[in-house]
């Protein structure tokens, strides 16, 4: 059977006749890194995490993060070895072929675009809260809402998605720099959190330390691990990195070190401070954002409970006596999720370039714009794609949905790495993942078990997407790969 395999010479060959423009250094990489990583999770799910696990949120943090840590490794290795666009999709065509890489790029816009679409209607709602607490404006939910939220659609998220692509579109070292100054914002933000909340800890808040028990713990792992997204998009970078051979690994590593640190110490702040009990009905924990805890919530009794809160971090500090800074981290969170927006498209946009330039999409998705040097067909339709899903759906089950592509593409990039080391042992490595035997199978295992801990519903449509992507490959991908046409051309 041939599998299409695609040597990694030959792909660094292709990457030099079509390639990006190389502007990014590896602080810019790190603060791309902060940027896609330090959003909506910690801003938002930290309440979810609170009902799915009470104080033992805080494994959940640690269990997630070394999942992550594992899998950064593996792509510093990766990265290091070929520094070209495409993340996991470009790894995965090296080793396992066209099909599994195809499947794995496909995967990747579960992680990507939708993930784009989900924080650009969180943030829409954060719009809507602080427009209307500092002005009185208030906009009619018929516009603040998309037509399965029960409005009509939601502008704001269109506003931002489409604000973002702009800025993707006209150059990536400008993305970049707007990005750093977002990253610090939130930087500032989590910073005035821990030093307010962490000195009013109280022990006795940790306990009950795990209310529902080991498998709450896992649950709320697999879904805060929404939280830890984006590191991996520093290695769709790749291509517009200089020196990508020891500016990639830095920036995916130096990225989750400092996001997972104000994790955990944010975690311990709102924990310690105001107590992290989820709802309980006759000894059975509520499933986050069912209409029976929604209900529940209402209650006078839940009122300043955590796992309640739409803005848990300003919620904190609102009931620690810490009213204005609840209002400023409120801002600082309208104002730092663009640039998870930003990063979320950035990857989506250059995986499709990749995926173009192989021929398994069309060849007008790898233009790259004469002036501005980026990828702007596919920027503008990856952008419409995103905006359109923003306008129209709720943020519901897309963090879980989210993770169920990623989870598959980090599992694919420990398995590539573990099967490089014995197919092609003496190929040059500026950066090797440490102890490759144990780490690479703990990252495969990680992932396995997150994925199995996600919502059946997130799993199912994964299972349904995977197909579809089947199909759309046997109808375009299988018949335009520039590989297959190479091979064939050439008598193989």
């Amino acid at each position: 059977m041939n599998l299409r395999i695609k040597s990694l010479d030959d792909i660094l060959a292709t990457a030099e006749k079509k390639t990006l423009h190389r502007t990014l250094g590896p602080f810019q990489l790190t603060m791309l890194g902060v940027g896609a990583i330090i959003g909506t999770g910690i801003f938002v799910l930290t309440a979810e995490a609170t009902q799915l696990a009470g104080p033992g949120m805080m494994v959940s943090f640690v269990l997630a993060g070394f999942v992550c840590a594992v899998c950064a490794l593996c792509y510093a290795e990766l990265a290091s070895m070929v520094p070209v666009s495409g993340s996991a999709y470009t790894y995965s065509y090296a080793v396992m072929g066209e099909l599994v890489a195809w499947i794995v790029g496909w995967a990747l816009i579960l992680e990507y675009a939708v993930a784009a679409s989900a924080v650009s209607v969180g943030w829409s709602n954060y719009f809507v809260g602080v427009i209307d607490r500092a002005f009185g404006w208030h906009i009619p939910r018929e516009l603040a809402k998309g037509y399965f939220a029960g409005g009509f659609i939601n502008l704001p998220a269109v506003v931002i998605g489409g604000l973002v692509t702009w800025l993707l579109y006209i150059g990536t070292r400008e993305s970049a720099w707007v990005n750093t100054t977002l990253v610090v914002i939130k930087i500032v933000a989590l910073t005035a959190f821990c030093i307010l909340a962490i000195p009013v800890i109280h022990m006795e808040n940790f306990h009950p330390f795990a209310p529902l028990g080991a498998l709450g713990m896992g649950g709320a792992a697999a879904s805060i691990f929404f939280a830890y997204v984006g590191f991996d998009a520093v290695s769709t970078a790749a291509e517009e990195t200089k020196n990508p051979q020891r500016n990639v690994p830095i920036g995916l590593i130096g990225s989750l070190v400092i996001c997972t640190v104000f994790y955990l110490l944010v975690a311990a702040g709102a924990i310690g401070s105001v107590g992290a009990q989820p709802v309980v009905i006759n000894g059975v924990g509520l499933t986050p954002g069912s209409a029976e805890f929604v209900q529940t919530c209402k209650q006078a009794a839940y009122a300043n409970t955590l796992a309640c809160s739409d803005e848990p971090l300003a919620h904190v500090l609102a009931v620690i006596g810490w009213t204005k800074m609840a209002s400023v981290i409120g801002l600082a969170a309208f104002l730092a999720l663009p640039s998870v927006i930003l990063m979320m498209l950035f990857g989506q946009t250059r995986i499709f370039f990749v995926m173009s330039r192989d021929g398994l999409l069309p060849s007008v998705l790898s233009k790259v714009h004469p002036k501005y040097k980026t990828p702007h067909v596919v920027t503008v339709i990856t952008g419409l794609f995103v905006v359109a899903a923003a306008a129209f759906f709720p943020v519901g089950e897309l963090a879980n949905i989210s993770n169920s592509g990623t989870l598959l593409a980090f599992a694919m990039v420990a398995i590539v790495v573990m099967m490089l080391r014995i197919r092609d042992p003496g190929r040059r490595r500026s950066f090797r993942t440490p102890w490759i035997w144990v780490v690479g199978p703990l990252a495969v295992i990680g992932c396995v078990l997150l994925f199995v801990l996600l919502t059946g519903a997130a799993k199912m449509v994964f299972i349904v997407w995977a197909t579809a992507g089947l199909v759309a490959y046997y109808v375009y991908g299988f018949r335009h790969s520039h590989h297959a046409r190479d091979e064939a051309a050439a008598g193989r």
